[in-house]
């Protein structure tokens, strides 16, 4: 819906809530009430910069004692808005994180933080607009940050997305012994029966959804 038919949408049903209230119909000034409060709420979940076409992360722990570890994310948006001139990233997770960070296209203009997560400004050193695509390549390096027998390693959707694959790699010399996804808004778990072991040898857990919900907190955990 376009801003112009979005705003005389709206006219109307304030114009509804007036005409409810002068002839004293409570009854249909309250489902009117309730039907904008929805086209409100929906407007503002749909609002942003962009939206992500194809989002994958893979994280590729390098030694059996999780010391060495690389997230490697491959994001396709496409923007909403005319004038875009930066994307934010953003990480977060245990031991030393964000070391050695890279990412195409764009040059990483500012770091900060704000509680648990790092937040990262990447300029596009160019002009984006309204129907522009972009394919971000991202990646960098964790030191003792996989310590434990027990871990998880989980990615929040944040921008309304169409299709999201994670996945871990092991060592060869140490297979998880199981793994799950756990969705942290609604506590479902499920167990990912699959452990796949790679041409190298090295032993992969995947997980990927169609139209995952928006602000989930897609959690992959495993045992090793």
């Amino acid at each position: 819906m376009s801003p112009q038919n979005q705003s005389n949408s709206n006219n109307d049903f304030l114009k509804q809530l007036v005409i409810a209230m002068v002839t004293g119909s409570w009854f249909e000034l309250l489902i009117e009430s309730i039907k904008l409060g929805k086209r409100l709420f929906r407007g503002m979940v749909d609002e942003g910069m962009y939206e992500v076409l194809e989002y994958e992360t893979t994280l590729e722990l390098k030694d059996k004692k999780g010391e060495k570890a690389k997230f490697l994310k491959r994001q396709k948006v496409k923007y909403l808005q005319n004038n875009i001139i930066a994307y934010q990233d953003q990480a977060w997770g245990d031991g030393e994180i964000l070391l050695d960070y890279k990412c195409s296209p764009g040059v990483q203009a500012d770091t900060y933080r704000i509680g648990h997560v790092s937040y990262i400004l990447i300029s596009l050193r160019e002009q984006k607009n309204k129907g522009d695509t972009d394919e971000f390549h991202i990646e960098w390096d964790m030191r003792d940050a996989f310590l434990e027998p027990v871990q998880q390693w989980g990615t929040e959707i944040s921008h309304k997305t169409k299709y999201f694959k994670t996945q871990v790699t092991f060592p060869k010399s140490r297979k998880p012994a199981r793994a799950w996804i756990l969705e942290h808004m609604s506590q479902k778990r499920t167990q990912i029966e699959e452990i796949t072991q790679l041409a190298n040898g090295r032993w992969a857990i995947v997980w990927e959804s169609h139209h995952p919900r928006l602000h989930e907190n897609y959690i992959i955990g495993w045992e090793w």
